[in-house]
């Protein structure tokens, strides 16, 4: 089964089917529909086989459609914007559904609006109009300028000159961030309904500046389970054997330990389990170009491998 939501909610999944611990909008103000971004006809693709495994591989942060008005409003050129996006990844992981897995894939940025985020986690300084009352979740991300509207993209480069209107970030949270989160909460739902149980596999990239701040040297992989908290030992230990094998460098949670989905979805005692895998970013592409390198192909052929054996160690 293949879905799609569009920017003016038609062909909605039914609300009833999402758990209400994840209804990610219940503190944003929802405004009328209409359709600001024409280029992005289609905020994500979700997909399930049939028959399928209770497995689901979602990629938030690979979006590479940039609309104009996004564009106009930001001080950055396009190629400067695409600094925070986990170029590529949606295909590195392209296969999964081969395997029986669900694939849910983000097509709009991350430097647009992060659905890694918790929709409250916005910075009442970059708008204007900021609504009183307006619940905000304060974090080292927020701080940062990594909240749900991001301020800056990678390398502290501010993505805007001037104050946005409020109503903005509720567009992007209401037709982006919103529809995002309740699929992959129903998609989710349905897996463990249906098999007992349900894994959801984070999929993202790290610059390789990033994977050199671990102990022991350079990671190539990192895989976060909340330090213990989002998934079964097993499982997570399978993995990164799976990976040991390939002859990766894989860490566990340092520096990065699963965000806002991986906590949010991880819930084992529900049989909900959820991990986090960032990607060395030189493994793969010329971190200056954002261009595939030769390291792709091969990279590429291991995670189709990594997807086949997550699906035959969750469905055994």
């Amino acid at each position: 089964m293949r879905l799609y939501r569009t920017l003016d909610g038609r062909r909605c999944l039914r609300k009833n089917h999402v758990m209400n611990v994840w209804n990610t909008l219940d503190a944003v103000t929802k405004p009328s529909r209409h359709n600001l971004w024409p280029e992005l006809k289609v905020a994500f693709s979700a997909h399930t086989p049939k028959p399928d495994v209770p497995v689901l591989f979602a990629a938030p942060h690979s979006g590479r459609c940039y609309p104009a008005a996004f564009c106009e409003q930001s001080a950055l050129d396009a190629y400067t914007l695409r600094a925070s996006e986990d170029a590529w990844v949606d295909e590195l992981f392209a296969s999964a559904s081969h395997y029986g897995a669900s694939t849910l894939i983000a097509h709009f940025p991350r430097a647009m609006v992060d659905a890694n985020r918790d929709p409250a986690e916005l910075d009442p300084a970059m708008f204007e109009g900021f609504a009183p009352g307006q619940p905000v979740k304060h974090s080292a991300r927020l701080s940062a300028g990594l909240g749900v509207i991001p301020r800056i993209v990678a390398a502290n480069t501010a993505i805007y000159d001037h104050k946005l209107p409020f109503s903005e970030a509720i567009a992007r949270l209401h037709h982006l961030h919103g529809p995002y989160h309740q699929a992959l909460g129903e998609m989710l739902k349905q897996q463990n309904e249906t098999h007992g149980s349900a894994l959801l596999v984070d999929c993202h990239s790290m610059p390789s500046a990033c994977a050199a701040n671990g102990p022991g040297g350079i990671a190539d992989f990192i895989l976060g389970d909340g330090h213990g908290q989002t998934c079964d030992e097993a499982l997570i230990a399978h993995m990164e054997a799976v990976l040991r094998a390939m002859g990766y460098r894989v860490l566990r949670n340092t520096p990065y330990a699963g965000g806002y989905t991986t906590l949010r979805y991880g819930q084992p005692s529900l049989r909900f389990e959820a991990i986090q895998i960032e990607i060395n970013r030189a493994l793969y592409m010329d971190e200056s170009t954002q261009q595939k390198h030769n390291g792709f192909t091969r990279l590429q052929r291991n995670m189709d491998v990594l997807s086949q054996d997550i699906c035959a160690f969750t469905g055994s």
